[in-house]
């Protein structure tokens, strides 16, 4: 399951659920009928009745969602796709998700941990690597600091040092 967005609260009166989209295009969701949800590792589908951007996040009506308590319950319930779902990719290109479990290595060869996820800070995405001995890094995923992606070997090389 490709992980597109988070519901974090109620909207309105009507059952609405308020979204925040963790896809390059915000509208990504919307484009789909169907949206998984969960809560842990077992994924329900869910019929998306309507969806729209409001603000900065998206609001939806789904159905089986009667009324704002009910939406209210789901804060926290992460929205994904299948992979089947989405469009296919060029080459060159791949979808945040592929990234996570990458091992990323500088250019001295120190491991320097994996891939645990992607934020999206508005200017440029930043990759959140977990090592065991120093904790979690934060590196930009820019040209200046990624040299080189190769996912069939895992691995992620980068211009970053250990120590920071």
């Amino acid at each position: 399951m490709i992980v597109m967005g988070r519901v974090i609260g109620a909207y309105g009166v009507r059952g609405m659920v308020k979204i925040q989209p963790l896809s390059e295009d915000p509208l990504a969701l919307t484009r789909h009928s169907t949206w998984w949800m969960s809560r842990g590792t077992d994924w329900h589908p869910h019929r998306v009745s309507d969806a729209r951007m409001h603000g900065g996040t998206l609001v939806a009506l789904l159905d089986g969602v009667p009324d704002r308590e009910a939406a209210a319950a789901l804060r926290g319930t992460e929205i994904g796709v299948t992979r089947a779902q989405l469009p296919a990719l060029a080459p060159d290109e791949l979808y945040w998700s592929d990234l996570e479990g990458l091992v990323v290595v500088n250019r001295e060869g120190e491991c320097l941990g994996r891939v645990v996820g992607v934020i999206d800070n508005g200017a440029h995405a930043i990759l959140r690597v977990q090592s065991d001995d120093a904790g979690e890094r934060l590196v930009p995923w820019v040209p200046a600091h990624v040299d080189r992606v190769d996912a069939a070997s895992g691995r992620i090389e980068v211009d970053w040092p250990a120590d920071f």
